[in-house]
């Protein structure tokens, strides 16, 4: 079993409903165009860099490679995840001034919120 975890480049005062909407619209095939966010791209690189998701055997993620559009990074996390790798999204989020999304129950943590 797997879990989820989605950072958006989104305004920090986003509601909760404002990105389960845009959660949804990724879910049903529906991105915004473009390049992704500045953000995005060294969220992506940064986490990357420390957990690969690309012609690895060993790696965090359920499924690779990681889920990428321009504004947001969809991470599906394998059930055994090291904590570190969630405070490593924690932190590295906070540090890009990102929202963190978890699917699972709905939770928006807004980059000030964010343990590191």
């Amino acid at each position: 079993m797997s879990f989820d975890l989605v950072v958006w480049a989104m305004e920090p005062d986003a509601s909760a409903e404002d990105v389960g909407a845009a959660f949804e619209l990724c879910r049903q095939g529906e991105h915004v165009d473009g390049a992704p966010h500045r953000k995005i791209a060294d969220f992506y690189a940064a986490m990357t860099s420390a957990y690969p998701d690309r012609n690895t055997n060993a790696s965090p993620w359920a499924v690779t490679p990681l889920h990428v559009a321009a504004d947001h990074v969809e991470m599906k996390l394998d059930e055994d995840c090291p904590d570190e790798v969630l405070l490593a999204v924690e932190e590295l989020a906070g540090k890009h001034g990102l929202l963190l999304f978890d699917p699972q129950d709905g939770t928006v943590y807004p980059p000030g919120a964010m343990t590191s």
